[in-house]
C-alpha cells in the first residue's frame, strides 16, 4: 500500500470576508451608471454648462469679434484684466454650481424614491455613495479645465506684445524683478523711488519695510498690466479644480445628510456669497480660529497672485491681504500653510466621511 505525500492546503479567505473587503469599493459599473444618471438630469448639466463653460467662452468670443472688426476700437481680447476678471468668477461660480451639483448627487436617489430599490439589490450603502465622487467629478473637472483652457489660450495668444516696463503711481519700472533686483534698484535711487511711488504711509505692519511696501505696489502692478506666465497659469488650473472639487464634496456629504438637494444648495450658496467674505474680510476677536475652519477662507489664503486686482498694501483700506501664492483677496492675519491644508482636507474627508455614515444608517 502506497502513502502519497499531500501539500496542506492553505486556508482560503471566506468568501463573506472578501465580499465585505471589497464590497464597499464601487465597482467600474456602478460610477459609469451614476455618472450616466446625473448626465441625463437636463436642468443640471445645463445650470453647470452656463455657470462654468458659457461666460469665458461668450466673453472671449465676443471680445475676438470685436477686436477683429475693429481694432483701432477694442484692445486685444486676452489682457491680464480679463484674465483675472473670468477666472475669479469661475471660482465663485464654479464652488457653487458644484455644491448644488453635489447635493444633486447626494439626495436624487431618495428624493426620486430609488434608494430602496438599490438598497435591496445587495449592494453596499458605502459603495453607493463612494460611486457618486467619480461619478460627479467626471463630469465637472473636465468642464473646468475646458473653461480654464480657452481663457489660457486667448490669454497667452491674443494679449498684444508684452511690454519690458510697469506703470506704476508716477512713472515707469522695468518689469520681472525680483524683490533683491528691486530692493538694490530703490537702494541706489531713494529720491527717484518715493517720486515713482509716492509718500510711504506712516504706519507699517510689523517686520514690513519701505522697500516691501513700494515692492507690493510693483507686483500688483505687474499682475495687472502682464500676463501670467506658464507656470503660473498652471497653479491657476489647479486651484481652480481644488475649489470645484471641494464644493462637490461639500454639497455630497451635506446632501447625503440632509436627503434634500434643495436645502442643502441655498445653505451652501448662503456659506460662500455671505459668510465666507465676512470671514475673510474682518476679524472677528477672540474668534479667529474659527474663522480659519471655513474652507472658503483657507481656498482665498491658496489663490494664485495673478488672480489679484487690488493692491495687496491699500485694497479697500482693511491693511494688508494675505495669501500663500500672492494672492490678496483675506484681509486676516493667515494661518500657517500646514493648517490650510489641513482645513481643506479636513472638508473634503470629513463631509465624505458624514455623507458615508449617513447612507449606511439611513432606513430604506
Amino acid at each position: 500500500m502506497t502513502t502519497t505525500l499531500r501539500r496542506p492546503a492553505t486556508s482560503p479567505v471566506p468568501v463573506p470576508a472578501l465580499r465585505r473587503m471589497t464590497g464597499a469599493l464601487p465597482t467600474w459599473g456602478l460610477i459609469t451608471t451614476k455618472n450616466l444618471e446625473l448626465r441625463r438630469r437636463r436642468g443640471l448639466m445645463i445650470a453647470v454648462l452656463v455657470l462654468l463653460v458659457a461666460p469665458p467662452v461668450l466673453v472671449l468670443g465676443l471680445r475676438l469679434l470685436f477686436h477683429a472688426v475693429d481694432p483701432k476700437t477694442y484692445g486685444p481680447a486676452g489682457t491680464p484684466g480679463v484674465y483675472d476678471g473670468l477666472l475669479n468668477t469661475m471660482a465663485e461660480f464654479g464652488f457653487i454650481i458644484a455644491a448644488a451639483f453635489g447635493a444633486a448627487a447626494g439626495s436624487t436617489d431618495l428624493t426620486d424614491g430609488m434608494f430602496r430599490n438599490l438598497v435591496i439589490t445587495g449592494r453596499s450603502r458605502v459603495a453607493l455613495f463612494l460611486a457618486r465622487i467619480p461619478a460627479g467629478l467626471m463630469i465637472l473637472l473636465p468642464l473646468v479645465a475646458l473653461a480654464f483652457t480657452a481663457v489660457s489660450l486667448v490669454t497667452t495668444y491674443e494679449s498684444g506684445p508684452q511690454a519690458s516696463y510697469v506703470i506704476v503711481a508716477n512713472g515707469t519700472v522695468p518689469s520681472h524683478l525680483d524683490q533683491a533686483q528691486f530692493t538694490h534698484l530703490a537702494d541706489e535711487y531713494p529720491a527717484h523711488a518715493r517720486e515713482l511711488f509716492g509718500p510711504a504711509p506712516s504706519k507699517l505692519p510689523p517686520g514690513e519695510s519701505v522697500a516691501d511696501y513700494d515692492y507690493g505696489l510693483y507686483v500688483s502692478a505687474e499682475f495687472q498690466q502682464l500676463s501670467p506666465p506658464a507656470n503660473e497659469m498652471a497653479k491657476t488650473g489647479l486651484w481652480l479644480e481644488l475649489v470645484v472639487g471641494a464644493g462637490f464634496m461639500t454639497g455630497l456629504g451635506l446632501g447625503a445628510l440632509t436627503g434634500e438637494r434643495t436645502i442643502s444648495t441655498v445653505l451652501l450658496i448662503v456659506l460662500q456669497i455671505i459668510v465666507t467674505p465676512i470671514l475673510a474680510v474682518f476679524a472677528l476677536p477672540y474668534f479667529l480660529d474659527g474663522q480659519r475652519l471655513v474652507v472658503g477662507v483657507a481656498l482665498d489664503q491658496l489663490r494664485p497672485a495673478y488672480l489679484d486686482a487690488s493692491s495687496p498694501q491699500t485694497a479697500g483700506g482693511g491693511g494688508p491681504l494675505h495669501s500663500i501664492f500672492g494672492g490678496v483677496m483675506l484681509r486676516i492675519p493667515p494661518m500657517p500653510t500646514w493648517a490650510m491644508i489641513a482645513v481643506i482636507a479636513g472638508w473634503i474627508v470629513g463631509w465624505s466621511v458624514i455623507g458615508a455614515w449617513r447612507m449606511t444608517t439611513r432606513d430604506a
